[in-house]
């Protein structure tokens, strides 16, 4: 069941850090320089505020669903501006399941054995504070964290991307998990 929420830009700020983490995780590192992700993440927000009566109505699972796929479009029609792509309901459908992929794995990430509805509520609860959290890591911590842990991505290769050496990726990474874990406490305690 959707939460009852008076505000509804309360309820859709809950969504912004979750969607830049999972636009940023499917954009291709080469073109996060070219697109506009807050932008995307923005547009995509304004489309839930616009279909507010609906997305009220839904639960919070499905709330979710619906924004991914909208990020999904979003991100596709961001893309083919650059000229990268014609519209292609294909890449829009891949994109899509993509982010589910994501999302799966962000969620496998904070996954514990059991899997009752109260524990999933509880598991996407946690999902939108580790999406934050990652939000206000330093940008070089995140970016480590995200490729590694979230995208999959051997040390070597994080730190080829990144222009870093092996060691210093996994000093990144070192430092954002201890910073991820505190920022998560200290949300635990407030």
């Amino acid at each position: 069941m959707a939460r009852p929420v008076e505000d509804p830009g309360a309820l859709l700020e809950r969504f912004r850090d979750y969607l830049a983490l999972l636009a940023r995780l499917q954009l291709d590192p080469r073109l996060q320089g070219k697109v506009d992700l807050s932008g995307v993440v923005q547009q995509t927000l304004l489309e839930a505020h616009q279909a507010m009566d609906r997305f009220r109505r839904m639960t919070e699972e499905q709330q979710v669903a619906w924004l991914r796929k909208a990020l999904a479009r979003n991100l596709t029609d961001e893309v083919r501006k650059l000229g990268t792509a014609r519209r292609d309901v294909s890449r829009e459908q891949s994109l899509e399941t993509a982010l589910e992929e994501s999302s799966g794995r962000l969620e496998k990430w904070l996954e514990s054995e059991a899997s009752s509805p109260s524990q999933h509520v509880l598991r996407q609860e946690q999902l939108l504070r580790l999406a934050e959290a990652l939000g206000k890591l330093p940008d070089d911590q995140r970016q480590a964290v995200e490729r590694h842990h979230l995208r999959g991505f051997a040390l070597a290769e994080v730190g080829e991307q990144m222009g870093r050496t092996r060691e210093a990726v996994a000093g990144l990474l070192f430092r954002g998990i201890k910073n991820l874990r505190q920022r998560l406490n200290e949300d635990d305690r407030e």
